[in-house]
């Protein structure tokens, strides 16, 4: 049940939230909360989830919280980092954009400013918060493991696109890593590997040139998200075509899709449990603790690892059921009857 899962994610953020305690962390003694968001595209999380969940925890703890959004630009990014920093953070907690983070973490360690890279892991932060991204790629190769069975299909012979993230995001090799563990234990082979983009445009482009190559003969792809797979499912769609496709994230059009059938799942990481995570971790450190985290990266940086959740079209309802998305908005006229199949209201 969902419950059960809500609860085991919500049970490590607790326990990270237990390790927080310690000595100082930083010199700076400002009360500010100084977040920057990468960008507001359509299907993102950021500003619709994110923003609200972040601002809410830190004002109610008695601290400013100073959100910013770079809008995709690298430039904005540090602009909005300078102008932070010259008004005084107690603390820095970054979405990276294309590696614009490490410069911002650089400027803020030179003040004494703690930094906390968050969903995103950036070089020289204090610590990471995020989803065990391993385990997010490992859910995701299992999909089309499961999507190419469920066919009736060799995985061994299947011709399968893989996908990945911008390159430029740390996260986008720990998911691809984590995926390739199970395909390549399962004997699947790239018939196509697609240049990585969080971009669901350019992945739509970068899907027309893979098919292209591949002469149409597509089995599944390897997608790394829900925008990107939404992109590519259209021009499945375009050319009568339904096949496996992974994801993550949960959006609305992810969960549509999943619904649909033409989406094999998504995988679910609740915002809500990212973000209380965060804060209690800006918390901390505006308080002067030193915390501890339940992991560490591979170059030593504390990483607070979350649990991410396969999401099947069964279980599109307890992500409904948990507040991170609304029926009203997934349910539209083409798929109200796969919500009426599947229990969403």
């Amino acid at each position: 049940m969902k419950k059960t899962s809500l609860i085991s994610i919500a049970a490590v953020a607790a326990a990270s939230a237990l390790m927080l305690s310690g000595c100082a962390a930083g010199t700076s003694t400002s009360t500010r909360a100084c977040v920057i968001l990468p960008d507001a595209d359509s299907g993102t999380r950021w500003e619709p989830g994110d923003r609200p969940a972040l601002e809410k925890a830190l004002t109610a703890a008695g601290y400013e919280a100073d959100i910013q959004n770079a809008q995709g630009d690298t430039s904005k990014f540090a602009t909005i980092a300078d102008q932070q920093l010259s008004k005084g953070c107690g603390v820095m907690l970054l979405v990276d954009l294309q590696g614009a983070g490490a410069a911002v973490v650089e400027k803020a360690k030179a003040q004494g400013i703690p930094t906390i890279a968050y969903d995103r892991p950036i070089t020289g932060a204090d610590y990471y918060v995020s989803f065990d991204n391993a385990k997010v790629g490992e859910l995701q190769g299992q999909m089309i493991v499961d999507g190419l069975a469920a066919a009736g299909k060799d995985i061994k012979t299947a011709s399968i696109i893989y996908s990945s993230g911008d390159p430029a995001d740390g996260n986008a090799k720990m998911f691809l890593d984590g995926a390739l563990s199970v395909l390549n234990a399962a004997g699947a082979k790239a018939a196509f590997t697609m240049e990585g983009t969080w971009d669901g445009a350019k992945a739509g482009t970068l899907f027309e040139q893979a098919f292209t190559a591949v002469k149409g003969k597509v089995d599944a792809v390897l997608a790394p998200n829900d925008n990107n797979a939404a992109s590519i499912i259209a021009i499945l769609d375009k050319n009568g075509l339904t096949v496996p496709v992974s994801g993550q994230d949960a959006s609305v059009a992810g969960l549509q899709n999943v619904l649909l059938g033409k989406q094999t799942a998504t995988v679910y990481k609740p915002f809500t449990i990212e973000a209380k995570a965060a804060s209690d971790l800006a918390i901390s450190l505006l308080k002067g603790d030193k915390p501890k985290a339940n992991k560490t990266l591979a170059d030593g940086t504390p990483f607070i690892a979350l649990d991410p959740i396969s999401t099947s079209a069964d279980k599109v309802k307890d992500v409904v059921a948990a507040g991170d998305a609304k029926a009203a908005d997934i349910c539209t006229a083409d798929v109200m009857a796969a919500c009426d199949k599947y229990g969403v209201k």
